[in-house]
């Protein structure tokens, strides 16, 4: 059988860089390399693209990778049927790309750009295409769109961060008019809880709006939701299935971008621990929410669940979800019976099947 050759994308400009150099290591230590020759490009904080020199991926979570000799500054063409090139003095290298997995977090990586890219050089990519990964990565996109499937959705307020310059005061007034704290403060177009603070107060809810403007103009401000928080793993194109149901228990205030990826409060139960007739609500509601929305490949659909009523609640999908050793979406298809480098496969597969669309 004929190896694939295989572009794995990691890095990013973007603030879950080092989230995605964690992912992008399980990944490749993951592709069985009697499948798939592996090409490691790496895109520093700055937005320069190298082509990994070496062989042992266990220097990118440290960004050795980056000074490794090998290395070869790297671009993939716009132009249809160039690939990856690299660049050796004068000289540039071409290699033939079968399929491009860009394991590359938030934005610059999960909201299109990367896939627009790719759509115009006519190489297929694990994931969700261009128009999917940008709805998902707007929360007020998605919030749109999800409510449109009957799903229920926490209650969200829009504010933008020339209504919190202009008129601050206002701002307070009509989100206190509309919710009762505590509420939740979101960026609307960042990932992995970057940006998210739980308010309490007046003073807590203006410091919370003006740290999430930091990172977007438009912020969500959400009703709270006193539920377990259970993520569901979705996988396909156009008939997806959905992993059994995973339950995280932050063991913090609640799950925050250093709670997911740099302490080790939080754990997960997977199964999570409500009924099978929840269990399978939330399921059929994950695959519904990621039809709505466009998505291929792969999506995580992340829910609250009432401790005590079980009533369901949608929170928030993530296109390009974690991948690292303690991530859920691989965690969760293991315990659906299908283990990581078969995920992997599977994922490969969908995205040589969609590239006829391309």
């Amino acid at each position: 059988m004929k190896k694939l050759n295989i572009c794995v994308l990691f890095g990013g400009v973007s603030p879950e860089h080092e989230v995605s150099l964690r992912s992008a290591e399980s990944v490749m230590n993951h592709l069985d390399p009697e499948k798939y020759n592996i090409y490691p490009v790496g895109i520093t904080k700055e937005g320069n693209w190298i082509l990994f020199g070496g062989k042992d991926y266990s220097e990118l979570p440290t960004g050795s990778w980056r000074d490794h000799p090998g290395n070869r500054t790297a671009a993939i063409s716009p132009i249809r049927g160039q690939g990856l090139l690299s660049f050796e003095g004068d000289n540039v290298v071409r290699e033939r790309i079968d399929v491009v997995f860009p394991v590359l977090h938030g934005e610059n990586g999960e909201d299109g750009s990367v896939q627009g890219l790719l759509q115009l050089a006519g190489i297929p990519y694990v994931g969700c295409h261009v128009a999917a990964s940008a709805a998902c990565m707007d929360k007020c996109m998605t919030k749109l769109i999800a409510g449109l499937t009957g799903v229920r959705q926490a209650d969200w307020e829009l504010v933008t961060r020339e209504q919190l310059q202009s008129k601050p005061e206002a701002v307070l007034d009509r989100v206190e008019a509309r919710f009762s704290y505590p509420v939740f403060v979101k960026s609307a177009g960042t990932g992995s809880s970057v940006g998210v603070s739980k308010a309490r107060g007046r003073e807590a809810l203006l410091a919370a709006l003006e740290n999430a403007v930091r990172f977007d103009r438009k912020v969500l401000v959400e009703e709270f939701i006193n539920g377990r928080e259970v993520e569901v793993a979705v996988l396909g194109n156009g008939t997806p299935a959905a992993s059994v149901c995973g339950e995280i228990d932050s063991g913090a205030e609640f799950y925050d971008y250093e709670t997911k990826y740099i302490t080790d409060t939080s754990t997960l139960y997977i199964p999570a621990r409500i009924s099978e007739q929840a269990a399978e609500e939330v399921r059929q509601a994950a695959v519904k929410v990621y039809q709505a929305m466009g998505c291929s490949g792969l999506a995580r659909v992340d829910f609250f669940v009432g401790f005590q009523d079980e009533q369901m609640v949608f929170n928030e999908i993530n296109t390009l979800p974690g991948f690292t050793s303690i991530s859920m979406y691989p965690k969760l298809f293991e315990a659906s019976g299908i283990p990581y480098a078969e995920l992997l496969d599977r994922l490969i597969s969908f995205a040589m099947e969609a590239r006829y669309g391309m």
